[in-house]
């Protein structure tokens, strides 16, 4: 099982499906759950990576009423999937763990598409998702972590109720698609009908699944952005700039991943000591994506990081473009955006991009 978990792992772990940490993969008999642990990409999972979970007691999750207050819940629940963990086991295991174990079904992929990006952060999502995909549950955006896991677990067997099965496919608002399955020959049928469904759907809207990018900026165009924003920063600050040409870029918090990696909100123009300050007065952080008439920049800490950052900005832009097929992008609000910002779990889960 775990054997094919990895090799499921890596089929769904390329660009198309997710970028740096995002998504998860798990499989599980009856008292194990095996999950991909937090911060650790798809592609790179081998099967003894993955973190071993004790189900019954992972269920014990659900059998206390958490404190109201995020920060004293997410605490809560953090210490009690670390006690679920099977002796010898070690890592931190996803946060979307308590959602694996909600599945009966022995194999669980979730990733984050672009193609079903377009759908599920678009103005008409829902309405779309019922068209397309009556077979599968829907779920209105809800804080990822257990309030998602929570919210998801009540779902599953009302969808049941009215099915007579549990769902194969499950998609979140604003955040991405679950598919899980008995086999991996389900896992990859569901996801080449997801797929599939979905670029016949941008194709009869007119809407393009490619991201038009300009020429690349030179390396000297790079440079001179590198050397102001370490003068503006002052010399404590490491600042790494990679560099992209023009592509339409998407502004505001979209999914918890662009949250992560690029940050709800880009600058625009070449950066000021009073454009900075006006920027981080207005957000509460620096820059992570620079756009201006010379190109996009990705900064970070490292290489990695700033890479990250231009990655999720392209992805944002293909979402936004995509959405258009489904009436245009429906951004997160302040208060989804803003408990993402302040979460742990991402926190930890940039730390270890950074690596």
């Amino acid at each position: 099982m775990l054997e094919t978990i990895t090799r499921l792992s890596h089929e769904f772990g390329t660009s198309d499906y997710v970028k740096g940490g995002g998504g998860n993969t798990s499989v599980k008999d009856d008292m194990t759950l095996w999950v991909k642990p937090s911060g650790v990409t798809l592609a790179g999972l081998t099967p003894q990576k993955f973190v071993a979970l004790d189900r019954v007691r992972l269920r014990e999750l659900f059998e206390v009423k958490p404190p109201a207050e995020p920060s004293a819940r997410e605490a809560l629940v953090k210490d009690m999937m670390a006690r679920a963990l099977c002796p010898g086991s070690t890592g931190r295991a996803s946060v979307e763990a308590p959602l694996h174990e909600s599945f009966s079904a022995r194999y669980v992929v979730h990733t984050h598409p672009c193609l079903v990006s377009g759908m599920v952060c678009s103005k008409r999502a829902e309405a779309t998702c019922r068209e397309l995909f009556p077979e599968a549950l829907w779920v209105e955006y809800v804080d990822p972590g257990y309030t998602l896991c929570a919210h998801v677990r009540q779902a599953i067997p009302q969808y049941v109720a009215q099915n007579g099965q549990e769902p194969g496919i499950v998609f979140l608002q604003n955040h991405g698609v679950f598919v899980a399955g008995d086999t991996p020959e389900e896992i990859r049928a569901r996801y080449d009908r997801i797929m599939g469904r979905l670029r016949q759907a941008y194709q009869d809207a007119g809407v393009s699944t490619t991201l038009t990018i300009g020429p690349a900026p030179t390396d000297l165009m790079v440079a001179e952005v590198t050397v102001r924003l370490r003068d503006l920063m002052g010399a404590d600050q490491t600042v790494q700039v990679v560099g992209s040409g023009i592509f339409a870029a998407a502004d505001g918090p979209i999914t918890p991943d662009h949250i992560v990696y690029s940050k709800a909100w880009l600058h625009f123009g070449m950066p000021t000591a009073e454009s900075l300050l006006v920027f981080q007065n207005a957000h509460g952080y620096m820059p992570r994506v620079i756009v201006n008439g010379r190109g996009v920049f990705g900064v970070g800490a490292n290489a990695n990081t700033a890479q990250l950052a231009l990655e999720l900005a392209q992805d944002g832009a293909l979402v936004k473009q995509l959405a258009q097929a489904f009436g245009g992008l429906n951004n997160l609000d302040k208060r989804a955006s803003d408990f993402i910002e302040n979460w742990e779990v991402e926190a930890y889960r940039r730390q270890q991009a950074a690596g």
